[in-house]
């Protein structure tokens, strides 16, 4: 088994400004995580799917226009999939009145603007050994 953390790093809803998600998935695979990247506009069925063909441990959303209110639905959706085990993570521009509704959605952490590039590829590591505890029990 592959030990590198599997991450997909995509986008949901009409948002289109995805410099930052390029710049994490790059980073991300420079660290060495195997990383499946997508374009824009991306809707929640496919990442979904997309995420159960890859068996990812981590889904890094990027947000930059209010697409993170849609988020609690890609949390439902992963939990119908049986994906419930899956950390997802948000980054990019999520007002402090609605983080806490995507933390109680189900989002593991969220990333502001500003945050270090060093702090997410951690946070990563230690989600996927959790994701991958719960998973695979000794």
């Amino acid at each position: 088994m592959d030990l590198r953390p599997k991450v997909l790093v995509t986008k949901i809803g009409l948002d289109g400004h995805d410099r930052g998600s390029r710049i994490v998935a790059e980073y991300l695979r420079d660290a060495g995580m195997e990383v499946i990247y997508t374009p824009p506009w991306q809707a929640i069925p496919t990442v979904v799917k997309l995420a159960l063909e890859e068996d990812v441990d981590v889904i890094g959303l990027s947000s930059l226009a209010t697409d993170h209110l849609i988020v609690p639905k890609l949390m439902a959706a992963l939990r119908e999939a049986g994906l419930a085990d899956v950390a997802v993570i948000v980054g990019g521009i999520v007002p402090d009145e609605d983080e806490q509704a995507l933390l109680d959605a189900g989002v593991a952490r969220v990333f502001h603007p500003g945050s270090k590039l060093e702090e997410i590829s951690a946070y990563i590591i230690a989600a996927t050994a959790r994701v991958r505890a719960a998973r695979f029990p000794a």
